[in-house]
Formats: C-alpha cells, structure tokens, sequence
C-alpha cells in the first residue's frame, strides 16, 4: 500500500500532535522514485544539486533553469511525497515582486508543493509579500548555504547568546511573515529546542538537535555517495558509494574474464546468415 502524501496542514497537525517526521533530498527521478516506496513523507529538491549534481563549490551558481529542470522529475517521480522546490540564490533577493514571480514560476512549471527561501527577519516583508499572495513558504535559517561566506563558511551557527538571539528572533519575524515551517540549519541543540518552543510552527532540523519536529539529511550523505565530505550531524545509515564503486569493479572483472554475458545474458536464437554477395 502506498503511503499517504502529506499536505502543508499536516506540518502543523503533525508538530500539535508530538508525531515526528523526515525529510531528505532527491534530484532526479530514479532518486525520487526510490524515496517514494520508503515511509519519508518530504523531500527538498535543494539548491545543494549545484554542489552534489553539478560538481560546483557552493550552491550559489545554481539558476532557475537548474532548479526547474530537476523538480519536474522528481515530482513525476514521487507522487506520494510532499515535494518542496528550492528557490536559488538571486531569484528572490533583489525584491518582493521578483521573489512573487519566480516563486509562481517554480510552482507553475513544476507543480512541486511550495517553495523554500532562505533568510530571516531581513526577508520577512518579502515573504509576507509571497504568503499574502498564497504562495506556501517555507523558511530556512541558521546556516544558510547560499550565504555561507558571510556567515564565515559551513559551521555552526547561534553559539553565543546574541547569535542564538537573532536566531530567535528571525524565527520569529518568519512566522509572522505566514511560513508554515522553518528549516534550521547547524545550530546548538538547545538554540533547536529554544526556537521549536518559541515558534508555533513546525521546525525542521538539519544538525538541529533532537527537539524539533521533522529531522533532515541530504540523501547523499546519509547514504555514503557524495565522497569524503561528512558535516558532523550527518549519520551514514548506508554505504551505497562502497556497494557502487564494488558493483562496476565486478562488472569490469567480469568482463575481462569473458565470465560475461554468460548464456543467461545472451539471446541464444540460432540464425541462419545468408552469405554476403
């Protein structure tokens, strides 16, 4: 029996009820199909493809093109799964008007569930813009990716008390400004549980602490295929990279040794080949 796609007022009735939930990533349709037969009820086609997909740096190179050309599938993908489409760095800082469209645009090219923006108390108006107009949004604070630089690269954020602080605060302006869910990213446990129990809406933690309501990883990671690279909140609950690189280095032995195709790999039919004139 295929599972029960969750709907944005399940956010809410999920976090009011105590029931926990997960939420990875998927890129592509194969990806996504896989993570529709499993019982996680979210995935974010992030930005994060720029540096998993594309082999860039930082996620800051990826465009409205790339994120569009990777939702569509993962939504045809996972019809069963609520799909959250990443809005990408410069399409929705410059004002509320450019954020409004190209959120549309997302949400009308690829029929995904909502889109996602990073930024807190300073994208507020913006995003109040974009809820007033019945775009769901939902936001991402902490560590935000496309902004890294500024924040002195991927660590961890909110390890003082004014950056915890702020931190509060931004979720705070967020839910005013109509989110129906945060993503706090790379912060203390207790800065996690302190915003989980100062916001009424959902909080969804990567490397968050245990206290928030829906726990996120980046389906590469936690599944050992992206490399060496391994922020220190992401557990590996597999090693599909080792089960690859182990899969194609048989099926090159194989093949040297002529132990393949075997018989059961070949279409045996005798054929009569008449003679070249």
């Amino acid at each position: 029996m295929s599972k029960q796609k969750m709907t944005i007022l399940d956010f809410q009735k999920y976090k009011d009820e105590g029931r926990k939930f997960a939420y990875c990533t998927a890129y592509d349709y194969t990806t996504a199909s896989i993570v529709n037969e499993s019982e996680i009820e979210i995935i974010l086609v992030g930005d994060s493809l720029g540096m998993v997909m594309l082999g860039y740096d930082s996620t800051v190179g990826v465009t409205m093109e790339d994120m569009i050309h990777h939702i569509r599938p993962v939504v045809k993908g996972a019809p069963n799964t609520f799909i959250v489409g990443d809005m990408p760095f410069g399409s929705y800082q410059e004002s509320p008007e450019q954020a409004i469209r190209n959120a549309c645009r997302l949400l009308a090219e690829t029929n995904c569930d909502c889109v996602k923006l990073e930024g807190g108390a300073n994208m507020a108006p913006t995003i109040k813009r974009m809820t007033d107009v019945g775009i769901p949004v939902m936001g991402h604070i902490g560590l935000t990716p496309q902004s890294a630089t500024n924040l002195g690269g991927f660590k961890m954020q909110g390890g003082t008390p004014e950056g915890a602080k702020k931190l509060i605060q931004d979720a705070l302006a967020l839910e005013a400004a109509g989110v129906f869910s945060i993503v706090l990213e790379c912060v203390p446990n207790c800065v996690g549980k302190a915003i989980s129990e100062a916001v009424h809406v959902p909080v969804l933690g990567i490397g968050a602490g245990p206290d928030v309501a829906c726990q996120v990883l980046i389906t590469q990671d936690m599944l050992d295929m992206y490399g060496d690279f391994k922020p220190k909140f992401v557990k590996q609950f597999a090693h599909i990279r080792r089960e690859m690189v182990a899969g194609l280095n048989q099926f090159h032995a194989e093949t040297l040794s002529g132990a393949f195709p075997s018989p059961e790999f070949c279409y045996n039919k005798e054929v009569e080949i008449p003679p070249l004139e």
